[in-house]
């Protein structure tokens, strides 16, 4: 199987189907029971991977985490607020999972970046500190903007009228993931030329 295919399958197992699995048995059956059967999905292909290559697959290991967190907000019940920021608690679940990963050998941007990027030499540029530097910060700003955002909607509900709150919320996390899409852009892309210059130095 060739990488983009591979990239397809893991996006669909992990992302697309326990989604369309979710969204097609809460029709038919609570929210919490069709949750449970949807995060099934990636932690199977989760079990595979280990199986297979005795490592936990990033990306799926980090969608598993969202489903887990999720049925664990559905669990909680079903409060007016806990409706509201239950985005926002998974948005801060993540962040903290970025966070978490830096004080793992390699950050979780490190393992993204490898599995998203066709034919990347991250492997290779790994051995230079400051390419490793890069890869830190930009999990850091990543872990930061998701916490920040999280902690910025659920000041929000608690502090404006509901109906207000709804017509903000999605303004206010486009404005941060578009902001740290951008900066990442940015950042990649200078990082990208002083790394080269770095490798030409080093010949």
């Amino acid at each position: 199987m060739s990488k983009r295919a591979y990239l397809l399958v893991t996006l669909a197992l992990n992302g697309l189907l326990p989604w369309g699995l979710y969204v097609w048995l809460s029709a038919h059956m609570s929210s919490m029971a069709a949750l449970s059967i949807a995060t099934l999905v990636p932690l199977a292909d989760n079990a595979v991977q280990l199986i297979r290559h005795r490592r936990l697959d990033a990306f799926g290991s980090l969608m598993l985490f969202t489903l887990l967190l999720s049925l664990a907000l559905v669990w909680m019940g079903g409060s007016e607020k806990i409706l509201l920021v239950r985005e926002s608690l998974i948005t801060a679940g993540v962040g903290l999972f970025f966070l978490g990963s830096l004080f793992f050998p390699r950050p979780l941007i490190y393992y993204l970046a490898v599995r998203f990027v066709p034919n990347s030499p991250f492997s290779e540029n790994w051995q230079y500190a400051y390419f490793r530097g890069v890869m830190k910060r930009m999990t850091l700003v990543w872990g930061l903007i998701l916490t920040t955002e999280a902690a910025v909607r659920i000041l929000m509900v608690n502090e404006l009228p509901i109906e207000t709150y709804m017509a903000l919320s999605h303004l206010v996390l486009y404005g941060f993931i578009g902001s740290a899409v951008l900066w990442t852009f940015l950042y990649r892309r200078r990082c990208a030329a002083k790394l080269a210059m770095l490798k030409q130095s080093s010949c």
